[in-house]
């Protein structure tokens, strides 16, 4: 039997997930920053994207104190980003898939994105009894 029965045509090296609504991500009705979501669409269709590094607008990814978080998957570790209040720390993201694009992989998440960075989930505190 094979582990993964089901395939797809589409052979995609990362995708984007970016929190546009919910209870924060992108809510200026809340007083939250703007997700620039059209931009975004129009930015990954201009530069076909999408058939490699792939753009998925979503609703809540959790974090929600974090405000305008971005997960991105590939075949390594995701990659979470969170705090994504200026205009520009989008044009990098784009930028960023752009590159990656071209290099037929995922490549390392660039300086200018480092401090958005941060480790989605954590272990479980130790059990009192093994202390």
């Amino acid at each position: 039997m094979t582990l993964f029965p089901c395939t797809t045509r589409r052979h995609a090296f990362a995708q984007f997930l970016v929190c546009a609504s919910g209870c924060c991500c992108g809510r200026t009705d809340k007083g939250k920053p703007a997700v620039p979501v059209s931009r975004l669409k129009t930015e990954w269709r201009a530069r076909r994207l999408n058939p490699r590094v792939q753009l998925t607008i979503a609703e809540c990814l959790g974090p929600c104190d974090l405000v305008n978080v971005v997960a991105v998957f590939s075949d390594d570790d995701p990659i979470w980003l969170g705090g994504l209040v200026e205009e520009q720390s989008f044009v990098e993201l784009v930028l960023w898939a752009t590159a990656s694009r071209d290099a037929s992989q995922l490549l390392p998440l660039p300086p200018t994105l480092q401090p958005h960075r941060f480790q989605r989930f954590t272990a479980p505190p130790p059990s009192p009894e093994l202390l």
